[in-house]
């Protein structure tokens, strides 16, 4: 059953304009004052959701993002900020890139975040995508099993430092603690301080690939796994919550369908679907330019991604549209009532799923996702927690 609720919000600052037909991803290049709103846009959205029944805020770190897309560096400082001007909400780190962090750093930062918010802080990991941000800190993504090495070398020091009151550690990447005389002894552990209070520290991980040695991973430190881009019937989404479930029962975890996971959606209401659609439609293509060149948008040509980088030729390169993306469930769109009939099926299809993300796509103005943010509470949450 659904119980909560939470969004996403990656860092987009107001784009004056958007779709096919407005500036591509790649020529914008925003000014300081506009790459800086996204703190105060931040603040807004935690404030509304915080007073129409919404669980938690998620908040994904990004970097050197000067199109305006993805502007927040580091999740655990504006999580302490939002925890200190709301009351209710939860805020997830969705996610720190770990292969960009020294794990000892991030673990003492999170610890710290988890100690001053009274637990409202909620951890999350991931490898990254974009190669911009992961190479441009000397850490490898190309190289994607680089990658994976790194990042669970990285994970497993930081459980150690969550966990056990001393540890070491010895790896590929990291020897932790060095063996260096200390005020009169050999090091040989070390112990993180402070260490989270809210322990066992409850983390989660996105699953893009469905690959069973990563959800292998994540069964292993007790994580659970976020999938974004809802779960259509016949997607590749729904063969990975099958995988999920028969590897958690491997290690011994017997769980129902969606346990221990969450789903996200982007969501667009007005009074009609067809209004909603049209409302929708230029943030539906925003998005497909910020993301297909990335690999997010499945099935595509690269003549498709080309002509998607080239501005008005998009509209030529026979693209998935917005409405298929309503009728497959990966969108949702319409009235409240709309919404919610689509919400009820995704939970009688994965009866243990109990969390879902609903959130407003790339660009879209501060004034309309507070707007919907609204609606969406107080219209369609009590639905599901009434």
């Amino acid at each position: 059953m659904i119980k909560k609720f939470g969004t996403l919000y990656a860092g987009h600052v107001d784009l004056d304009d958007m779709g096919f037909d407005a500036t591509p991803a790649n020529s914008r290049w925003l000014n300081e004052v506009d790459l800086n709103s996204v703190y105060k846009k931040a603040e807004n959205i935690a404030k509304v959701m915080d007073q129409n029944n919404f669980d938690t805020l998620w908040i994904a770190e990004h970097h050197f993002q000067r199109e305006g897309y993805e502007c927040i560096p580091n999740l655990n400082m504006l999580g302490l900020h939002i925890a200190h001007i709301t009351e209710n909400i939860k805020i997830g780190c969705g996610f720190n890139l770990a292969p960009m962090w020294h794990p000892l750093r991030l673990a003492e930062d999170y610890a710290t975040a988890d100690i001053l918010t009274n637990g409202r802080i909620i951890f999350g990991v991931a490898r990254g995508y974009h190669t911009r941000e992961i190479e441009s800190y000397g850490n490898p993504l190309l190289d994607s099993d680089a990658n994976r090495d790194l990042f669970e070398e990285t994970v497993d020091i930081i459980f150690k430092a969550f966990n056990e009151e001393s540890f070491s550690h010895k790896g590929k990447h990291y020897t932790i603690p060095p063996s260096v005389p200390y005020r009169g002894y050999e090091l040989s552990e070390i112990t993180l301080v402070p260490r989270p209070v809210t322990r066992p520290v409850e983390c989660w991980q996105p699953i893009v690939s469905g690959n069973e040695r990563g959800m292998r991973f994540m069964v292993k430190h007790g994580m659970k796994g976020m999938i974004g881009g809802g779960v259509p019937p016949g997607d590749s989404s729904h063969e990975g919550i099958n995988k999920w479930k028969a590897i958690q029962k491997e290690h011994g975890i017997d769980t129902e369908l969606g346990e221990n996971l969450c789903v996200g959606f982007t969501f667009h209401i007005a009074d009609s679907k067809e209004e909603a659609i049209e409302e929708a439609r230029p943030f539906f293509e925003e998005n497909m330019k910020m993301f297909a060149p990335l690999g997010f948008i499945g099935g595509l040509t690269d003549s498709q991604k080309e002509a998607i980088a080239k501005g008005s030729q998009a509209r030529h390169a026979s693209l998935p549209t917005l409405e298929q993306a309503v009728e497959s469930g990966s969108w949702l769109v319409g009235t409240p009532d709309d919404i919610t009939e689509q919400l009820i099926n995704v939970q009688n299809n994965y009866p243990g799923l109990s969390a879902v993300n609903v959130l407003n796509s790339m660009g879209t103005p501060e004034n309309i996702m507070l707007e919907q943010m609204e609606r969406f509470g107080k219209e369609i949450i009590p639905n599901f927690k009434n």
